[in-house]
């Protein structure tokens, strides 16, 4: 066991047994990484007037709410309750801050028809280019439409925890058990649709949805990797969901794979 640990144990000890407030600021200083870490996640679909400090004060709140239900003696590391308690109560105050003011959902909306329509008109899937240039717009702020409808999406999907319960949450999630033949060969067909499209995309935006979905890196480390800028990375990824957005779409409101 190294010194970290021991030092560790003994805040652990101290803020269980005693609540000593040195030991709970020595704890969330511990743990602040975890909270950056859902912070930069979270933010990589919301709009530019959002306040990172506003949500980087509400993944401190689920911080602390991790810090005073947790139950030590129960077989759960706190790194993964806190995550829970941490992206719950950033997505609960975005969602009751109503984050996407109704211009910008008007604006979302507005896009959606237009792409609509065009795609009907060429009888095929349009560029954000093209979107861009019907609507009289930048390119950038066709992906970031897009970006903040897909967030808003997920958003809307009940993931609001129990607050009645003082040890444990819940999320609200479709029984994957109540779905109806016809329900999992949609959801089939569509997780097959999903792959082949993903495999039509470009290298740099197949890596980047490979790093951010599946190996849970965020755009800043990303970036790193690849030797990119942040605001490069965004792109890159605001311009993935651009290509998989009906899919995307549906997959949601069929429940939700992502």
């Amino acid at each position: 066991m190294t010194n970290q640990d021991v030092t560790e144990r003994h805040q652990w000890k101290l803020w269980i047994e005693n609540r000593d407030p040195d030991a709970g600021d020595t704890l969330v200083r511990m743990y602040t990484p975890l909270v950056n870490y859902h912070v930069q996640r979270i933010s990589a679909g919301l709009p530019k007037n959002v306040s990172r400090d506003e949500i980087k004060s509400l993944g401190y709140q689920g911080l602390f709410d991790a810090l005073t239900k947790f139950d030590p003696s129960r077989d759960l590391k706190f790194d993964t309750y806190a995550s829970f308690r941490i992206r719950g109560t950033i997505i609960d105050g975005l969602r009751k801050e109503d984050w996407l003011s109704r211009s910008s959902r008007e604006k979302t909306k507005k896009m959606d028809e237009e792409i609509s329509k065009l795609e009907q008109s060429y009888l095929r899937t349009v560029t954000p280019e093209e979107v861009a240039d019907h609507l009289g717009i930048t390119t950038d702020q066709v992906y970031q439409t897009v970006h903040e409808q897909y967030f808003a999406n997920v958003l809307s999907i009940d993931e609001k925890m129990n607050d009645d319960d003082d040890q444990d949450q819940t999320f609200v999630l479709q029984d994957e058990q109540t779905k109806t033949p016809e329900q999992q060969a949609v959801k089939g067909e569509l997780i097959e649709e999903l792959i082949m499209k993903i495999k039509e995309l470009n290298e740099n935006e197949q890596l980047v949805l490979s790093l951010f979905y599946q190996e849970d890196m965020t755009l800043t480390e990303i970036g790193e990797i690849v030797s990119l800028s942040t605001s490069r990375i965004s792109q890159i990824h605001s311009k993935a969901l651009f290509k998989l957005r009906s899919l995307l779409a549906a997959e949601i409101t069929d429940g939700g794979i992502l």
